[in-house]
């Protein structure tokens, strides 16, 4: 149990989970309450998509830029500044609802908002995990427990929030989620943070924006897994999107049904983060993101063929699990690979993957599901997961042969006289380097 949670006796991280575990629960309750919001205004599942598309299309385009200033700036005031805009935008979120004068466009607006505050926020607090962390053993743990924090939030917040939703109305939920960043904010002062001089960079965003393109389109490695998750977040993603209207028309129930859903998805993530966590080493994680892939695209096309409630409830877990080893894991390899001073670019380049290609997928889920239905378009989105996996597989056994020289720089990997790979003395047991 020690080892599983052993991130958390570095203070800063300790801090950092504490308020970023609540922070997240409001957000949850936010993301399930805008959706049930637009699909009660208007009943579109086309508007659906267009919303998750507006509130995420500018990571897309401006994480890469973030990426750069991310690895000029001090991250952690970075951080302080996203959080305030971010309790600011719920602020304003909930304010409009509960004067009755919220519509379409002022969520798209406010989405358009969240997205740009997110494209610098995620590739920050992606790149500050490692300054929290001072024994570069811990930091997989670290970013298990990211992972493991992310989905207990998926648990508690929709459940709260479809039952908030159902007793209050969404105005509700959109107010907790902005006094739920006060805990954040308040945790991020409260770390003994040594100030970063980072030597001025002006005039060179381009070649500095080049360098980290260079990097992760021409290391393989690097290439192949951030492919790999952007397909899956183009394809398999969007279903939370379509969630509303699955809960409502497929299935036949209301708010508590959707909340009862998403906790179901994030159990089997949380399942799933917390399992990484308990692992002690990055070796053999190429193979995990596999089996990670290949179940996340099974357990869609399940999902898709269910016309029952707690049938649908059952599958979902593993559909959860599937991408949140998937997603942690590629993240995991990608900061144990990765320059320092690459760090803040190729964590906005994983964000472009994870988060930047979503709004894609969840523009294109809306008019698919427009026309073949949402179960159909779900199907066909597990379907091009599993397609992906069988891609990755492919590629698998390159990408070990060019990450062991690293893992062997590192100390991940020490090998013996005659050449044999061993893990390094605080690691598992594994065969490969990815």
């Amino acid at each position: 149990m020690v080892s599983l949670f052993r991130a958390l006796r570095h203070r800063n991280y300790r801090l950092f989970f504490t308020g970023q575990s609540i922070s997240l629960a409001g957000t949850w309750i936010t993301r399930i309450a805008t959706s049930w919001l637009v699909y009660r205004l208007t009943g579109s599942v086309l508007l659906l998509g267009l919303v998750g598309f507006a509130g995420q299309i500018p990571t897309l385009f401006l994480a890469p830029v973030a990426g750069v200033f991310v690895d000029r700036w001090d991250r952690h005031r970075v951080l302080v500044v996203t959080q305030a805009l971010s309790l600011l935008q719920s602020a304003a979120l909930a304010a409009l609802t509960l004067a009755g004068v919220i519509t379409v466009g002022h969520i798209l607006i406010l989405s358009i908002m969240q997205g740009v505050i997110n494209a610098f926020d995620t590739p920050a607090r992606q790149a500050f995990v490692v300054t929290m962390i001072e024994d570069p053993a811990d930091l997989p743990n670290a970013i298990a427990l990211n992972s493991s924090m992310v989905n207990g939030s998926r648990i508690i917040g929709p459940s709260i929030g479809g039952a908030l939703i159902a007793a209050f109305g969404e105005g509700w939920c959109f107010l907790i989620d902005a006094i739920s960043y006060v805990a954040v904010l308040g945790t991020l002062l409260a770390m003994r943070v040594e100030p970063v001089r980072r030597a001025p960079q002006a005039g060179r965003l381009l070649a500095e924006l080049r360098a980290g393109f260079e990097y992760v389109s021409r290391f393989a490695p690097a290439r192949t897994l951030l492919l790999l998750l952007a397909l899956v977040s183009l394809m398999g993603i969007p279903y939370t999107v379509l969630m509303p209207a699955i809960a409502s028309e497929t299935l036949g129930g209301g708010p508590d049904a959707l909340g009862f859903l998403m906790t179901a998805s994030g159990a089997g993530a949380l399942t799933g983060a917390l399992w990484l966590a308990g692992r002690k080493s990055v070796i053999g994680l190429g193979r995990v993101i596999l089996g990670g892939t290949l179940l996340f695209g099974a357990g869609l096309a399940a999902f898709s063929l269910s016309r029952n409630l707690l049938l649908s409830i059952a599958i979902l877990p593993f559909a959860g699990a599937g991408f949140m080893v998937t997603l942690a894991s590629t993240n995991t390899i990608l900061q144990t690979i990765v320059a320092e001073e690459l760090r803040g670019r190729v964590m906005a380049f994983y964000t472009m993957a994870f988060l930047g290609t979503a709004p894609l997928g969840s523009l294109l889920a809306g008019v698919l599901a427009d026309r073949i239905g949402a179960p159909a378009t779900i199907r066909l989105g597990g379907i091009a997961c599993l397609a992906a996996g069988a891609w990755y597989a492919k590629r698998l056994p390159g990408i070990r042969k060019l990450v062991r020289p690293i893992y062997v720089e590192r100390g991940i990997l020490v090998l013996e006289p005659e050449g044999a790979p061993q893990v390094a003395p605080r690691a598992d047991a594994g065969k490969g380097a990815a």
